[in-house]
């Protein structure tokens, strides 16, 4: 589940008024990025150096395009109707925070700032900053390309996964236990759990729970959501993988050991 929110000033616009946007002169500290200069380095990076295709391009400016947000859904040869990779970009004119790229399958760009996904990287508006874009945004690539089929994997076990109502009663409060949601989502989850308007999510799987999860999701703050999907998926994993022994099913827990990973700056580390 990726979200693209503008609710803090931003409008929604198109590329062409992306490229319009003014970028200030330097100063002795500060070199500001394009804001097209960003876009079409991500674009780039797509086109040369993977065989996803741009499916859908949200963009956002605030304040006359001192701060631009953006957001791309992929699709490759192996396209899923029911999940997919997305990735956030945002870069600012005004100072008011870092060039930022965020990939993966639970991407969160908003206009308040926040902003998240299972790889990010941030770098300053220093006088190299330009020069080194290329090839960061490769970098954080590679490590989508990995995250891709870490998901395909995840989401196939949660397919393969079925679940009677006992174990998803025990689901429901153990979420809860761990923040996924609160006591008053316990009827919401459920409903979407016994009647949900999806034909794909009809079987009773661990897929069918986590996209009951996440309709109701859409009504909750939207600064936690990321957080949530992480929590909802540290559950079902456990369940999908009967505890990461299932020689059937792949080693979830052991994959997420190394995710997210975040680039500050210098080089990655790992979360």
């Amino acid at each position: 589940m990726s979200t693209f929110m503008l609710h803090d000033g931003a409008a929604n616009v198109d590329l062409d008024t992306v490229r319009k946007v003014r970028t200030p002169d330097n100063t002795e500290t500060w070199y500001p990025v394009p804001h097209d200069v960003l876009v079409d380095s991500i674009k780039t990076t797509i086109r040369d150096h993977s065989e996803f295709d741009i499916a859908s391009e949200q963009y956002g400016l605030w304040n006359e395009g001192d701060r631009l947000f953006g957001l791309f859904g992929l699709e490759n040869g192996s396209i899923h109707d029911d999940y997919a990779l997305t990735i956030g970009f945002r870069n600012s004119h005004d100072k008011a925070f870092s060039l930022s790229y965020a990939c993966g399958s639970r991407v969160f760009v908003c206009d308040n700032l926040s902003f998240s996904g299972e790889v990010v990287f941030s770098r300053k508006h220093t006088k190299y900053a330009r020069r080194d874009l290329n090839r960061i945004v490769v970098e954080a690539f590679g490590q989508l390309g990995a995250q891709r089929d870490k998901l395909d994997r995840r989401i196939e076990a949660y397919k393969r996964t079925q679940l009677s109502d006992t174990q998803v009663h025990d689901l429901l409060i153990r979420s809860v236990d761990s923040r996924v949601i609160a006591n008053a989502g316990i009827a919401k989850v459920l409903k979407e759990w016994r009647a949900s308007d999806h034909e794909e999510f009809a079987p009773r799987t661990a897929w069918s729970l986590q996209n009951a999860y996440t309709e109701v999701f859409k009504g909750s703050n939207p600064v936690d959501l990321t957080a949530r999907s992480l929590r909802l998926h540290g559950l079902l994993d456990l369940v999908a993988t009967d505890g990461g022994h299932d020689p059937d099913q792949i080693d979830l827990l052991e994959v997420d050991k190394h995710y997210p990973a975040r680039y500050e700056d210098g080089g990655w580390e790992l979360n």
